[in-house]
């Protein structure tokens, strides 16, 4: 037969023959024959390759937080179900994403914990590459981003501890170059502002979203002479860390403090104790961001998203009254 009626059959280019199909598919079966990739890329321009730049923190070099983990298992699922594989870079090299994006092709990206002081981001706001930022604000005209609502999700957390009595709340923060660390630090002023409550320099510590650092800085504010009756810590890996700081301090969680988290990470509900979070849909993150990148691979009439996803409190045990003896 031709190579271009087993081309159109292959590639369902064109009408053949039922025979002509059924002959070509059968001989394909019998050599086990895949398409190659590579080849097609070259005629469509399309790898169908989405490229995954992650910056988890120098100090963290590897996968471990639930928030990532949750994020690409949405990428996963709606890229998967739209025809896309992912490939997730191997290393964080900020001066040179954007020449491995086009080394291996990729039909478009999506950036996780990147700075947007970062020159390599500027210069991807210049260019046509469809790329979708989760938890960083960012607008181009082929760049788009998905968040959280995390300021209104840090007051849901001020407001629940305000309405249970407690009148001195403290919080563990994120880093400083993370734009949802910034919004829940926000979110923290603006509620206890609203509140007519105190913010006391003492009582604001920063972190880095994992369990070490709410530990560390747990044990600075509860082991103070006046300490605070709630922790508010930005995410639920630190209000972990806070909560082992006040076991070894002697504190009971709830009854000498309560403590709320950010996330609602899959340990949150198995915490002892089962831990108060503002839960955010990490998983729609993943998908929304892939649905809105593809969108624009496909289609260059597609405006680039700025999504804002709502998140709500979950009540769980790990907050309470404040102590009155």
């Amino acid at each position: 037969m031709s190579i271009a009626t087993v081309s159109r059959v292959l590639n369902g280019t064109a009408k053949v023959s039922d025979e002509a199909r059924e002959r070509v598919l059968a001989e394909a079966a019998a050599l086990e024959y895949v398409p190659s990739a590579a080849a097609r890329t070259l005629v469509t321009r399309r790898s169908q390759i989405l490229g995954i730049v992650l910056n988890t923190g120098e100090d963290h070099p590897d996968i471990g937080h639930p928030f990532f983990q949750d994020v690409l298992a949405g990428l996963k699922h709606e890229a998967g179900d739209l025809g896309y594989d992912l490939l997730v870079f191997a290393a964080y090299r900020p001066k040179e994403f954007l020449r491995r994006a086009l080394h291996h092709r990729v039909d478009g990206l999506i950036l996780m914990g990147v700075d947007r002081r970062e020159p390599e981001l500027a210069r991807l706001l210049e260019r046509q590459t469809p790329a979708v930022a989760v938890d960083l604000d960012v607008a181009g005209q082929r760049v788009g981003y998905v968040t959280s609502d995390n300021i209104d999700g840090a007051r849901l957390a001020v407001r629940h501890l305000h309405a249970l009595g407690h009148r001195r709340i403290a919080t563990v923060s994120g880093p400083p170059r993370l734009p949802p660390a910034g919004d829940r630090l926000r979110g923290y002023r603006d509620e206890l502002a609203a509140l007519g409550l105190a913010e006391r320099v003492e009582d604001v510590r920063e972190g880095d979203f994992y369990a070490e650092s709410g530990y560390r800085e747990g044990l600075v504010l509860l082991g103070a002479a006046k300490r605070p009756t709630a922790v508010f810590a930005a995410s639920d890996m630190m209000a972990l860390g806070v909560i082992r700081a006040a076991r070894e301090l002697g504190l009971s969680v709830p009854h000498d403090v309560a403590v709320v988290g950010f996330d609602d990470a899959p340990l949150a509900a198995h915490a002892d104790p089962p831990l108060t979070t503002v839960k955010q849909d990490k998983f729609g993150i993943g998908a929304a961001a892939a649905t809105a990148l593809v969108g624009m691979i496909e289609s260059e009439d597609a405006p680039p998203p700025a999504l804002v996803l709502p998140v709500e409190l979950v009540v769980r045990q790990s907050c309470g009254a404040p102590q009155t003896d």
